[in-house]
Order: structure tokens, then sequence, then C-alpha cells
């Protein structure tokens, strides 16, 4: 509902203070000269807000960072990082992931998403996704290195996965590992490309096209979309708890 109808719900006696305030606060914006901020997004949809660094000039991350209560920002340089320690915005660097949760939140988790990826090279783009959903308040169960290459691995993996909610299933080359997966779990998979390949069908573009077409029941992000395929698993997981 929108903020005037919740203050005459409010007035009615109809809705308590809290639902009140709660649907205010979603429609909230903030206005910066370059950018419009969606404040109320965590109220609204589960899902804080994210800020792609990536295009963005250090000054304009940190002004954005100031504004939030907490935010995801994917895709940092080093300049992002540097600039937001020199102006004290409390923030939780992930290098390997490249990214940066400010006013990073500890509470209570619900729902279990496992996040596994083909190979080593396709680590990052998997933290990318278990870093969201931790931060959506998810608990994180992680198999990385368990391609298809060596389906001995895999099994091994979900052995210790037995618990999880959803699934993203992370992997580049030939895209085979969410489908795989699909077929041997009864939960969701998420199937994420990454841009590991080479040569003919590339950069991501024969892992996405497989996953696409795979047999199996999996939903497809776009190429390296971690942050996607985690706030995705992180809704589907916590929608259960509520």
């Amino acid at each position: 509902m929108d903020p005037e109808e919740a203050l005459r719900k409010f007035k009615a006696e109809r809705i308590s203070l809290r639902d009140t305030l709660r649907s205010i606060n979603a429609h909230h914006l903030e206005r910066l000269r370059f950018a419009v901020l969606d404040v109320g997004r965590r109220s609204r949809a589960g899902v804080p807000e994210v800020i792609l660094g990536e295009g963005k000039t250090p000054s304009q991350v940190v002004q954005i960072a100031k504004r939030l209560e907490s935010a995801i920002i994917s895709r940092v340089g080093k300049e992002h990082v540097e600039a937001l320690k020199k102006a004290g915005v409390k923030h939780r660097y992930f290098k390997g992931a490249r990214m940066v949760i400010t006013n990073p939140k500890k509470g209570r988790r619900k729902g279990i998403v496992g996040i596994i990826t083909g190979g080593t090279s396709d680590i990052p783009v998997g933290e990318e996704a278990a870093i969201t959903a931790e931060q959506i308040g998810c608990n994180v169960r992680k198999a990385y290195d368990v391609g298809a290459a060596g389906l001995h691995r895999l099994i091994s993996a979900l052995k210790k996965m037995e618990d999880v909610d959803v699934f993203v299933v992370v992997a580049g080359r030939e895209g085979t590992l969410p489908g795989v997966v699909a077929g041997l779990v009864d939960k969701p998979v998420i199937g994420v490309p990454t841009s590991i390949g080479y040569g003919y069908g590339g950069k991501g573009e024969a892992a996405l096209k497989a996953m696409l077409q795979s047999c199996s029941f999996i939903t497809v992000v776009n190429i390296d979309n971690g942050v996607g395929a985690g706030a995705c698993a992180a809704l589907i997981a916590r929608s259960k708890y509520r």
C-alpha cells in the first residue's frame, strides 16, 4: 500500500504503527545529483540496495554509501575501497568477490542456500552469490571445485548439503553442472554461467546456451551474475520460514 493509504488505515486503527512505518519507509527515496536511491528496497522487497561499483567514481560510491543504512556494492576496485576507508564508511571488503558490504548487520538467519562451483576459477562468482545471500539473511553452505569432469566429487558434496533449501550452481566452459545437480536434488536450482572459457563459445556464451537448453528444471541468470542468483536464492529460501 502507498504511504497515504497506510496513514488512513492507521488513523482508522486498522493497522499497527509498526506496519504503517514499514509502508512509509518502503517508498522512501533519496535523491542525489547523479542518482536516485531506493532506500526502502529492503522493507519493500527484502533485498537491500545494490550498488554496481563498476562505472562509478570513488566519490560517487562514497556519496551513495553514506546515504544508505546498509548496502551491497559489487564489482569494486581498489580505488573504491580506499575512498570508503578514507571517508570513514564502516564496511567489510571481500577481495575475491570484489564486493563491499557497508554497515554489515548480524542477525538471525533463516533458510539455507547451497553454493556449488564447477571449478576454482568460478569461485569469485560463487562468492558473490554467497555474500549476497548472507546479507539478505540466509545461511550458506559451499562446495567448490566439484565440476562435471569429476562427478564423484559432486556426489560427496551433495551428501553434506541435504538440508539446503535452494542451490546456486556456478559453472563456465560447457556449463554442464547446474543441469546435473538439478537431476540429483529435489530443490530449486539456479544456474550461473561464468565467463570462464575461451575460443568458440568462450566468455560464457556456451555455458549460458547450455543452461538455457537444459532438459533438467533449472532457472538461469546472466553470465557472471552472482548477485542476482544469490538474491533470488535467498528470497526463495527465506520464504519457507515466514
